[in-house]
């Protein structure tokens, strides 16, 4: 028997268990043995009964006084009660439709309960159906793992228990001595039978550490050996660098942080390996700015560009913004799915003969009829829209092309590492000057009527607001839709002003419309969904509302934010609720003090997990069954940075002493993004 064997020949599974276990996803040996506990019991720490607290779980071990007894209640459910003493305390025992317990537990014999103690009608102490063994040899700590209706934690632990006793002697250790004794690291076949059945806590830790360790030092070597493979040689090496005249362009200074993003990447497009670089950004950080030096120092050294955006309103504001800067010195197409076809035929032939030097445009970029003369750079923005195989398309389209990257998202250090570990990391830590910071506010529904004053002073004033309203699903009825609510503010508070309307549902010609409207102070007061997350820049807009604020996830409501404060004048986001549960008072509590994005984005981080901050953004990656990234940071660091030396040592793992860290690689990232790790 080894890992790749079937679960089915493990003894106690057979045919019919095995389809259990399949509907966990195990199937084979190894399956099994990596599907860890989900939590443990302590029944080693025995607590005498006098001392328990209501409430809380505990292990006891006690004598049965009072053997069960079964009564019938009104409603047909049998409930047995027994009694039990340590000797100091009396525990009453409850189990309910179960009659085994009847054989199962005699008088004057002695037992180790494991449950929940509460306290009864009489002030006693009580436990309801507790799990229950045999004292000698059970007081250890039992493992608890995630079960089907027919398939219980106890069948998994017994199976798991006869698992490793098959293989004992026989798992193969798959690191290399030399980072075993580096990272004081448990052995891998201890460390497999510490995390099912720990011999103590410490033991446990140990078991953990070293298994974490493991799983991230793949993922890391994967992601690394994705990015070298991705980089072998490419032939569009920048000549000039062209960046002090795309300077001479401009009517404003770049941040400093800015011009380093730029040498980084234009240090990158040198090298005869082409640029594979995340640039990330809070919102209204000028990653766009950085970008367009890139694609004039690219485009001038006779090379084509492109740069794709999740939607047609942000690829149509991002032409509009490169033409403005580029002053017709580059030749810029906009492709998206609107574009009328006979258009489309025009532009598709001018980037097939070069005539046309940078595009820009949405996934309409990647249909396999869009070819290039010498493509030389690709730009993705709003990075976390678009999986792995998109950007893959993408670069497809050119031989090796310098790839760059854009997230406006903050990705916490230690989940960018996990997410764009085949990237290098550019940051734009510095926001450009004359920004004000955002004012936010967290009020309840009642104060609407002062909301609206709020916003006719300043609409007086010259400026320009918007009210977010959240999506409207179905069975939501306490929520208004946008579209009622702004029909209800145009022909009644607002009627003296133009009020705008812009949902996802709308046409793109039609939204186009009413964002040039809005762009140009046609419309004051614009209601919109989410749509505005990304896409609208209008320096003149310094109000935000945001209605049912709950319904917005940390992140979310910081994007839209980012929507004021792009010009010279004070700006104010108001977060209106009356949700009373702790997690929306925290995000609003939050969003209150800080406009920083990366401690926000640090904090969703801890408020939703891993698994719920990654969403789509996590784009096929393999899963990580035991590591958290909130809690094994230094870890992650440590495997980070051996997984480094692996690759300057041994890039195609051929040494000896790395042929289970490459069959391990090459089994986890088999179905990443095509990766071949041969």
């Amino acid at each position: 028997m080894d890992l790749n064997t079937d679960i089915k020949y493990v003894k106690g599974v057979g045919g019919v268990c095995s389809e259990l276990f399949g509907k966990l996803g195990i199937f084979t040996v190894g399956g099994l043995l990596f599907n860890f506990p989900r939590d443990y019991e302590d029944w080693s720490k025995i607590i005498p009964i006098t001392e328990t607290k209501f409430g809380e779980q505990c292990c006891i071990k006690a004598r049965i006084t009072n053997a069960p007894s079964g009564m019938k209640t009104k409603n047909g459910q049998m409930i047995f009660k027994a009694a039990a003493t340590d000797g100091q305390g009396i525990v009453l025992l409850t189990f309910f439709n179960n009659k085994y317990v009847v054989n199962q537990l005699f008088e004057n014999e002695e037992y180790l309960f494991f449950g929940k103690i509460n306290q009864n009608i009489i002030g006693g102490r009580e436990m309801l159906s507790p799990r229950f063994v045999k004292v000698s040899g059970n007081d250890k700590i039992h493992p608890v793992y995630r079960q089907t209706e027919k398939l219980s934690t106890k069948k998994i632990e017994a199976v798991t228990a006869n698992a490793l006793s098959a293989l004992k002697g026989s798992i193969e250790e798959t690191l290399p001595e030399y980072i075993i004794l580096k990272y004081r690291l448990m052995g891998r076949e201890e460390a497999l039978f510490n995390m099912h059945f720990p011999e103590n806590s410490e033991k446990l830790r140990l078991a953990r550490r070293r298994l974490v360790f493991e799983e991230l030092l793949y993922m890391q070597l994967g992601l690394l050996y994705v990015r070298e493979g991705s980089r072998s040689k490419t032939s569009v090496v920048i000549k000039e660098d062209k960046t002090q005249e795309f300077y001479s362009l401009l009517p404003y200074e770049l941040t400093s942080a800015q011009k380093r993003c730029i040498e980084e990447c234009i240090g990158d497009m040198k090298t005869k390996r082409p640029m594979n670089r995340l640039l990330q950004g809070d919102v209204g950080s000028g990653k766009t700015s950085v970008a367009a030096a890139l694609i004039y120092t690219a485009v001038k050294n006779g090379f084509q560009c492109a740069m794709m955006a999740p939607t047609e309103v942000l690829a149509e504001q991002h032409c509009k913004s490169l033409s403005s800067v580029f002053k017709g010195k580059i030749n810029i197409v906009l492709l998206t799915g609107s574009v009328k076809s006979s258009q489309k035929k025009l532009i598709k032939k001018s980037l097939e003969d070069g005539s046309a030097e940078l595009v820009v445009g949405t996934h309409a970029v990647i249909s396999d009829d869009v070819k290039f003369k010498n493509l030389g750079l690709v730009i993705t923005d709003e990075q976390h829209r678009f999986g792995v195989n998109q950007r893959t398309a993408l670069s497809n389209k050119g031989k090796n092309p310098h790839t760059l990257v854009m997230s406006a998202t903050p990705i916490p250090r230690t989940l960018g590492l996990i997410i764009y570990g085949d990237l290098d990391i550019s940051v734009i830590d510095e926001l450009p000057g004359g920004r004000q910071p955002i004012e936010t506010y967290c009020v309840g529904t009642s104060y609407h009527g002062r909301l609206y004053n709020f916003i006719k002073k300043h609409l007086d004033e010259g400026r320009q607001a918007y009210i977010v309203c959240p999506l409207v699903e179905e069975g939501a009825s306490e929520l208004v839709p946008a579209q009622e609510y702004a029909e209800y503010l145009k022909n009644s508070v607002f009627s003296s002003y133009s009020v705008g309307l812009i949902h996802g549902k709308m046409k793109p010609n039609e939204k186009e419309r009413i964002m040039r409207e809005f762009s140009r102070g046609e419309i004051r007061l614009l209601v919109a969904t989410v749509v505005i997350e990304v896409g609208i820049d209008v320096p003149n807009a310094t109000v935000m509302i945001i209605e049912n604020a709950e319904r917005f996830g940390l992140s979310q409501l910081h994007q839209l934010r980012g929507r004021i404060g792009r010009g010279k004048y004070k700006s104010t986001c108001v977060l209106v609720s009356d949700a009373e549960n702790e997690e929306a008072k925290s995000r609003f509590k939050i969003m209150c003090e800080t406009t920083d994005g990366f401690k926000i984005a640090e904090e969703d981080l801890k408020q939703r997990g891993p698994g719920d901050f990654l969403g789509s953004r996590q784009h096929g990656l393999p899963e990580l069954k035991l590591a958290n990234i909130l809690t094994d940071t230094k870890i992650l660091y440590a495997a980070q940075k051996q997984a480094e030396n692996i690759m300057l040592a041994d890039p195609d793992l051929s040494l000896p002493e790395h042929r289970g860290i490459k069959t391990q690689v090459k089994n986890i990232f088999e179905k990443f993004s095509g990766a071949g790790i041969n």
